[in-house]
């Protein structure tokens, strides 16, 4: 796989499914408390530091932006599917959805307040990952808040089929530890780790890790 090709690959598959998925997973949040639980929990914080805005990066149709942003959040979308931005616009035409990759974002440094990547960063194949959390350190303010949602495993997964569409689109399920140890490396400091088991046709536990860059002068 070329430096790119992942990126082509992620693009066209959720391109491709766009309508499929919206209409699957509309609602899905109203029966996930804990997710719900956590995505406030990492508002209040944010809202409460008021250190700028926060990037749901890998927004998908926007339906977490607009969670966020109904907590009272000043929250923008960037998603790297043009497909998903168009839905995201058509549902939300009140909130903000930008297209860009979170392997390189044009946005000044220091300028966020939070990031979230909510089941988004499991495209990015493992040895850029590392590239990945040093642009998410780079984004956030010094104090700023880090959300992240994956799937637990240790094996990367190949789609040629979702939502009854062909698809080509490779995920990765993660290890929390590894990828703590990989944002302890890129300068945040993790304070919250949650695992829970499978629910319903789910196959995998799942994890949420909540971390922050450190105000300066504060120790990892």
């Amino acid at each position: 796989m070329t430096d790119s090709s992942f990126l082509s690959i992620t693009r066209s598959g959720y391109d491709a499914v766009a309508d499929a998925y919206v209409e699957r997973s509309r609602g899905e949040l109203a029966a996930k408390p804990l997710d719900r639980a956590l995505l406030a929990a990492f508002a209040e914080t944010a809202r409460a530091d008021g250190l700028g805005p926060v990037a749901d990066i890998g927004c998908g149709w926007g339906r977490i932006t607009a969670y966020l942003h109904g907590l009272g959040l000043e929250v923008f979308g960037i998603d790297l599917s043009p497909g998903m931005l168009a839905l995201a616009r058509q549902e939300f035409p009140e909130l903000r959805f930008e297209e860009g990759s979170m392997t390189g974002l044009d946005l000044p440094d220091g300028s966020l307040g939070g990031v979230l990547a909510y089941y988004s960063f499991i495209h990015i194949p493992p040895v850029r990952q590392p590239e990945v959390f040093a642009e998410f350190h780079r984004l956030l303010a010094p104090g700023g808040h880090l959300m992240l949602a994956f799937q637990v495993g240790d094996e990367q997964c190949h789609l040629t089929e979702a939502f009854g569409r062909a698809v080509e689109l490779d995920y990765h399920r993660l290890s929390p530890d590894n990828v703590a140890e990989l944002l302890h490396q890129a300068g945040f400091a993790v304070h919250t780790r949650v695992q829970r088991e499978p629910e319903r046709a789910e196959a995998t536990p799942h994890a949420y890790l909540l971390a922050r860059r450190p105000p300066e002068g504060d120790p990892l």
